[in-house]
């Protein structure tokens, strides 16, 4: 009998990893690139008052809010959800890790890396305090 072949080899994962860096990046960067154009498109003749100062709309403080002001075709809300898609991108790549280490039968890298992934987590979920 040959030996088994492990499901997941260490070179195929790392480019698995590479692809969902690349392509997270890529297509956050295009999300962000486009609201940035259609800002220009909209509001690039207006001047700017620099004696007032307006905070982020409280709608663009929540998931929910970015996406309804995204699809109420609001730039903001399209440069927004570039920038959660940015932030994602990471996060998936931890959380294709944790599977891959899984196939790999490497209990200590699954340890570690559902650590990293709680941190990650946790710190989205309360770092508005």
């Amino acid at each position: 009998m040959a030996p088994r072949k492990p499901a997941l080899t260490d070179e195929r994962m790392d480019q698995i990893i590479s692809a969902i860096l690349r392509v997270g990046l890529g297509l956050a960067a295009l999300v962000v690139f486009a609201g940035g154009i259609y800002y220009l498109v909209k509001h690039g003749g207006q001047l700017p008052q620099y004696g007032t100062f307006r905070g982020q709309p409280a709608q663009l403080r929540t998931i929910p809010g970015i996406l309804d002001f995204a699809f109420s075709s609001h730039s903001r809300g399209i440069i927004e959800i570039g920038l959660l898609l940015l932030i994602a991108t990471p996060i998936a790549r931890v959380i294709f890790s944790v599977f891959a280490f899984a196939l790999q039968r490497d209990r200590t890298y699954v340890i570690i890396t559902l650590v990293v992934l709680t941190v990650l987590i946790c710190n989205l979920i309360g770092g508005y305090r």
